[in-house]
């Protein structure tokens, strides 16, 4: 037995339950089981493999176990419990939504137009926290908040913080506030002090009042009610309801925000929301009513509309 026969095998068992990707996930299954890259497994994956080496066993059977758990549609990123973002790792489960390339948009945008390190920014229904800690790490931003109604969902967020933001870095973490704080060099080579807050809150609700913040960013619930079931299994069976949910017309926690955060936003602060492929012209709409100024709509890499952003309203 070779690797690139449990490959065609595990290739084989998932093509026939009809897993979306099956080629690919079993492949990535595989190196995370036998603890290979991509290149390591071109080398070797025609070598004989030891079936006596208990080693060896414990990883096929590591294998075996994960591709009989994709084929009842778990998803690969449960299995594995990570998925990329941003160019960083992040800790995923069934509390928090998995990080996709599409919230990247969002994320790409604000460190285009929020150039400025002296930044106060809050990321709303943060999730697994991969667009705060990403932004922290990415845009050197001074304060970042990231909120979420869930405290499971904020325990994911913090594993990230830690993994992420405070990594190899002289830093003071604070469990019981879910704060960390680095003190290090920049890329310019300047020391610099970055703080990373998160917070249990419904919306903004638990936020204090007297912070106000340069930038706003959330990815919320954005999907209608009666869609969720003619969802893939993966997302229908297996991701947070609470973070899929946007009520009956997918647009509820768009209203709430588009509202509540002007409150919050310093003059000439900017929002950005990630929005359903068909959703622009009504989050637009949204914005406009409430006197947001300098509305944008964007499109992602398949050129669906992705991101909203606005400037805050005047005083």
């Amino acid at each position: 037995m070779t690797l690139q026969q449990l490959w065609a095998d595990g290739r084989q068992k998932l093509m026939e339950a009809q897993v979306p990707d099956g080629e690919l996930d079993s492949r990535l299954l595989l190196l995370e089981a036998f603890g290979l890259s991509l290149s390591e497994f071109f080398l070797k994956r025609n070598d004989k493999l030891n079936e006596n080496d208990p080693v060896i066993l414990e990883k096929r059977e590591q294998y075996e176990k994960w591709l009989d758990l994709r084929k009842n549609r778990i998803p690969l990123q449960h299995l594995t419990g990570t998925q990329e973002f941003m160019g960083l790792e992040f800790h995923v489960n069934r509390h928090v939504l998995i990080p996709r390339q599409d919230t990247e948009t969002l994320a790409e945008l604000v460190l285009k137009h929020c150039r400025e390190k002296e930044i106060c920014l809050l990321d709303m229904c943060t999730g697994s926290g991969c667009l705060a800690v990403s932004l922290s790490v990415l845009g050197q931003y001074k304060k970042v908040y990231g909120a979420d109604i869930s405290k499971e969902a904020l325990d994911v967020a913090w594993e990230n913080v830690k993994a992420c933001f405070v990594k190899n870095r002289p830093n003071t973490l604070d469990d019981n506030k879910w704060q960390a704080q680095i003190a290090g060099e920049g890329k310019d080579g300047s020391l610099q002090s970055r703080t990373l807050i998160l917070i249990e809150s419904d919306l903004f609700k638990n936020l204090d009042k007297e912070v106000k913040f340069d930038v706003i960013v959330s990815n919320p619930p954005y999907i209608a009610t009666k869609v969720i079931e003619g969802l893939e299994p993966e997302v229908r069976d297996y991701e947070p309801i609470n973070a899929l949910d946007g009520m009956e017309d997918g647009l509820f926690f768009y209203r709430r925000i588009a509202a509540e955060a002007k409150g919050y936003l310093k003059e000439k602060g900017k929002i950005f929301l990630e929005i359903g492929y068909d959703q622009g012209e009504a989050v637009s709409q949204i914005l406009s009513e409430h006197k947001y100024k300098n509305i944008h709509t964007e499109k992602d890499a398949a050129g669906n509309s992705r991101v909203v952003w606005a400037e805050a309203p005047e005083a």
